[in-house]
């Protein structure tokens, strides 16, 4: 792992996640000024992210990874024009007159190698790659920057046959991803002649396994007239744990072996909106101080979670960017006129299952006066809330609104 002071931002121990930061003199790719760094403005796009795409489907999973959008969002920068390449940035949260578009763009490339290196013992592929007609050409510029700052890879395909294809860009996202993200097209028809994929996979090594055995299955209750089953993992131990006083929910905070955490958040039930809605990095900021071990009886879905959204819509109705409507604002992309229909297509893919390093002690029963606690038990068994976060650089990997795990 890199191991630089860089974006070292002190958590739980420290007066704030997002405020602490540093740099690598050493490193041509640190920053040049220490109060800057992309994990405020991040996480707060993220939230908004996250709190539009709840809005707009009530009732449904949702599921994102806001560090991998910010990143593709930024590179898209790159072949924007005029008030669309500043409109882009800002509703990043960038403020230009504090932090210049090469610096923004430096940031986001060491970001990137941090993330890719950070955990030898977790399974973890995120990038991007540009399908394009056969018709169309990159500009040099654009092709030569998003390679050397994103590792934008280009192919080109012949959009006129679609089935062909759907099939070149799938088989090429399921070799990225050593098979774990498959059918990333399933329609039938597409118009478009310029697509931009965004994919991460992540599966993680727990610091504390659940327990094998103990896996069994249980209802997951979607709501008061549906229930299905699910594969239920269990593990006993001192978690961090909170059963908070300002909003309707317990949490729990669990860590894999790199930099990630995760927070697991079960709201009062019909109350996960109410919870949502209040989500910030103030809300987590104070859950970190807040959290405390407790002997938990821990149950969690073994599950994959996954979504999937072709981000031109939702991005113009948050008035960020309309690729989808108005191409001849991203005439920095390619040497002809960009198509007007164009996809910028996002998957995110998250696993969890009971791996871990160290087996959960289960819970002590020594011989005579048993004085310890009982223990509180936490069932994710209705909708909840799941973040992951990377601890080294304070970055929203996953935010995860789970109601239906079919």
């Amino acid at each position: 792992m890199l191991l630089t002071p860089y974006a070292c931002l002190l958590w739980l121990s420290t007066s704030g996640l997002w405020t602490s930061q540093a740099k690598d003199p050493d490193s041509d790719l640190s920053p040049r000024s220490q109060h800057r760094n992309l994990a405020p403005n991040n996480v707060d796009f993220a939230f908004a992210l996250y709190k539009h795409l709840v809005a707009s489907a009530p009732g449904k999973d949702v599921f994102i990874s806001p560090v991998s959008i910010s990143t593709v969002l930024a590179m898209l920068s790159l072949g924007a024009r005029g008030y669309s390449r500043e409109q882009l940035l800002q509703g990043l949260g960038f403020n230009l007159t504090e932090i210049s578009e090469a610096e923004i763009h430096q940031d986001f490339r060491y970001l990137h190698s941090l993330l890719r290196g950070s955990n030898l013992t977790s399974e973890m592929t995120m990038g991007n790659a540009l399908f394009l007609d056969h018709s169309l050409e990159l500009l040099e510029s654009f092709s030569a920057d998003t390679k050397h700052y994103y590792g934008l890879e280009a192919l080109a395909a012949d959009f006129q046959d679609w089935a062909g294809t759907s099939r070149q860009i799938n088989e090429y996202i399921k070799n990225k991803t050593q098979g774990k993200i498959v059918d990333l097209f399933s329609e039938q028809d597409s118009s478009a002649m310029l697509i931009l994929v965004n994919y991460i996979f992540f599966k993680g090594t727990w610091t504390h396994s659940f327990h094998p055995e103990s896996t069994g299955e249980e209802n997951f209750h979607v709501n008061d007239t549906t229930t299905v089953k699910v594969p239920m993992m269990f593990q006993s131990r001192a978690i961090k744990y909170l059963n908070d006083s300002l909003l309707p929910c317990q949490l729990v905070q669990l860590d894999y072996t790199g930099n990630e955490t995760v927070f697991f958040v079960l709201p009062v039930k019909g109350k996960v909106d109410t919870v949502i809605a209040e989500l910030s990095r103030d809300t987590v900021q104070r859950w970190a101080k807040s959290l405390t071990h407790s002997q938990v009886d821990l149950y969690i879905p073994k599950v994959s979670i996954s979504g999937g959204y072709d981000l031109g819509g939702v991005l113009g109705d948050m008035g960020i960017a309309d690729l989808l409507n108005h191409p001849t604002h991203f005439t920095g992309i390619t040497q002809n006129s960009l198509p007007k229909m164009s996809k910028l297509v996002h998957k995110a893919v998250l696993q969890l299952d009971e791996k871990g390093v160290e087996a959960a002690a289960p819970t002590g029963h020594g011989g005579g006066l048993n004085l310890a606690p009982k223990p509180v038990t936490i069932r994710f068994n209705r909708p909840f809330i799941v973040m992951v976060f990377d601890h080294f650089t304070w970055s929203s990997l996953f935010l995860g609104k789970i109601v239906n795990l079919t």
